[in-house]
């Protein structure tokens, strides 16, 4: 199985921790980001990553030799500019089909600066019952920007804050008040024919794409990741709350 970790970006509100270094070789309890993140893939059978680097490129890239790509093959997409989860994809595209016997394989899109204990096996299995395009995980937390569900679990639209809901496919049985407003996980399980959907050009975001396919009655589902351990990294006190919930064993590595 193949994967894609998202790894570009600048690190902005990580700040002072990516002062001289990318935001994937952040530590936590002595482990980077990136090494976490590989560790959890590795665990769940992927043997072939591609990761996207900008901020600090070369660290990464040295980092990952002198670890022996961590007994995985991993290729680098180098992006000149920054190309936002879509455009990072669509530029590794080639990576998920280069060979035939695996084109038709789904494959896990994972952010780099979240820490979760979701089962991904579990959520393969979900994504290849319902025969998804693709599967996003999801919690009902609180967010700025959630993604709106029907009963089915289809997505069909978005919300920003306390704005109005940006509907993108009807549901008969809901409307948009009642439709279950939950928040992404960062993680993605794709089927490599989205690929061929993908129209934006340059740096774009993969959610409009998704509410463009959702529009058109493909299945962009959702696997409800309420019950795991999961935390966004993106802040040092983000940082210093995963490293407690480590050393107080909420979560293990």
């Amino acid at each position: 199985m193949k994967a894609m970790i998202l790894a570009a970006g600048l690190g902005t509100r990580l700040h002072p921790l990516t002062a001289d270094r990318p935001k994937a070789l952040v530590e936590i309890d002595g482990r980077t980001l990136l090494e976490i993140a590989l560790s959890r893939l590795r665990g769940f059978g992927v043997r072939e990553v591609i990761v996207n680097v900008h901020h600090f490129a070369d660290m990464i890239v040295e980092y990952l030799k002198a670890h022996d790509n961590f007994g995985m093959r991993i290729e680098i997409s180098r992006e000149d500019v920054l190309l936002d989860t879509g455009g990072g994809l669509k530029k590794a595209a080639s990576f998920f089909v280069e060979n035939l016997s695996q084109s038709e394989e789904p494959f896990i899109l994972h952010n780099v600066d979240v820490l979760s204990m979701i089962d991904l096996g579990r959520m393969l299995q979900y994504h290849n019952d319902n025969q998804a395009l693709a599967t996003l995980a999801v919690q009902e937390r609180n967010t700025s920007r959630y993604l709106l569900f029907d009963e089915q679990l289809l997505l069909c639209g978005r919300r920003t804050g306390s704005g109005e809901p940006e509907l993108v496919r009807s549901s008969p049985a809901r409307s948009a008040q009642q439709m279950q407003a939950l928040a992404f996980c960062g993680i993605h399980i794709i089927s490599p024919r989205l690929l061929a959907m993908i129209k934006d050009e340059g740096t774009f975001s993969i959610i409009p794409t998704y509410l463009r396919l959702a529009a058109q009655g493909e299945k962009i589902q959702s696997f409800r990741a309420d019950k795991y351990y999961w935390r966004d990294l993106g802040t040092p006190e983000k940082i210093a709350q995963a490293a407690e919930d480590l050393k107080q064993k909420v979560v293990t590595q």
